[in-house]
């Protein structure tokens, strides 16, 4: 059976509370709103009860922020994009903040498994002032379970529209990317954490961020494989190649809380289904 899924999240601030109210059709839902943070700070679990993608199933999310309010997305577990016979299955994801909004976007890896075609995009789209926290992390087969990802591709997007584009295919018979010293060089999870921003970071504040993203992989046992960087005035981005998820999931969330600390003075507690 083929699925199609959609799902419209909207948080909006009523009555100095952060809420979110949702439609969807088929089997794509979020779990009850919920505020550890406090009233300002709505957040929210992103089930998928089938469990996973196979060829000709979409997904499509549409997330908006309204002004001055802060969301939080994340996922009980990883996405699965399973073995194809040739059609493609697609996650489609659009972010779109209104003035002084903020969202953050956590969703766990996605994980390709051997033999898939999968399409994976995310498209951002922001308001002066508002600001975006998020992170794409993928897993290239099943390392720890012996079953590589040796067929099948992926299609990654990330945009934020006239301003950053990131776009690739990753196919598993493609040797020079996969293991070439220039590609993938043997790694087998790709993770980007970005810090989007409707207006302009100034250099003050894009140069501190920087510096602390820098300093913690500087101590970290993937130093040799993550860097940060700002491709543009408005975005703040670091990458990451591990051998598998963890090792670089753990990085992200490292730097994911100091930026939120730095630019939000915000603490970095992490949602409470990462730890059930």
């Amino acid at each position: 059976m083929v699925w199609h899924a959609e799902l419209a999240l909207d948080y909006r601030v009523e009555a100095e509370r952060c809420v979110a109210r949702y439609h969807h059709s088929g089997p794509l839902r979020i779990l009850q709103n919920l505020y550890p943070e406090g009233n300002s700070i709505c957040q929210n679990v992103l089930v998928h009860p089938p469990g996973g993608l196979v060829g000709g199933d979409t997904l499509k999310l549409n997330i908006t922020v309204g002004a001055d309010a802060h969301g939080l997305v994340t996922t009980p577990g990883a996405t699965r994009f399973y073995r194809s016979e040739g059609p493609v299955a697609t996650q489609d994801t659009t972010l779109r903040l209104e003035a002084g909004a903020r969202l953050e976007w956590l969703p766990l890896e996605a994980i390709c498994y051997d033999a898939c075609h999968a399409v994976n995009r995310v498209r951002l789209e922001l308001a002066p002032g508002a600001q975006c926290l998020g992170w794409d992390i993928t897993a290239l087969g099943l390392p720890h379970a012996q079953l590589p990802f040796v067929k099948g591709s992926l299609e990654q997007h990330l945009e934020i529209p006239g301003i950053w584009l990131e776009r690739g295919t990753l196919r598993a018979d493609d040797q020079r990317l996969m293991n070439g010293p220039t590609g993938l060089d043997g790694h087998r999870c790709l993770a980007t954490l970005f810090f989007a921003s409707g207006s302009p970071w100034s250099r003050a504040e894009k140069e501190a961020l920087l510096d602390s993203a820098r300093t913690a992989i500087q101590g970290h046992s993937l130093a040799a494989t993550a860097g940060a960087t700002s491709p543009n005035g408005h975005t703040l981005v670091l990458r990451v190649l591990a051998p598998t998820v963890e090792p670089a999931m753990q990085l992200l969330r490292t730097v994911r809380k100091q930026w939120r600390a730095q630019a939000w003075q915000l603490a970095g507690a992490d949602p409470r289904i990462w730890a059930m």
